[in-house]
């Protein structure tokens, strides 16, 4: 399963959908991979990678994101790791990428 840059642009509730039926539907060391922006420690992520122009939009859009939408914003992966292992899948890996965004893939545990 593939999900990009979804995470952050909508409410908390679709992320819990989001595992849930990554955690149901997923074979066995099936896999999903997670796209976007996120926080660590409260504080959004920035990579080394790619920075320039996008830098001050990706250290803002935490804001902005909630002033279009109260349930919007970007996420602890902390919690976004909790929620993926409450529904049986397991971090496998976490992977700097341009403009201060994460790759993240998950494992259906076995």
């Amino acid at each position: 399963i593939i999900c990009i840059n979804m995470i952050h642009i909508s409410p908390w509730e679709a992320t819990i959908g989001l595992m849930k039926t990554a955690g149901r539907y997923l074979k066995q060391d099936g896999l999903l991979y997670c796209f976007g922006p996120y926080k660590e420690n409260g504080t959004i992520v920035q990579s080394n990678l790619g920075l320039g122009p996008t830098e001050y939009f990706n250290s803002n859009i935490d804001i902005s994101l909630k002033s279009r939408d109260p349930s919007w914003g970007v996420r602890n992966l902390e919690d976004v790791v909790k929620l993926a292992e409450e529904s049986g899948l397991h971090l496998v890996e976490r992977i700097e990428m341009p403009a201060n965004n994460l790759s993240v893939i998950y494992q259906k545990k076995k």
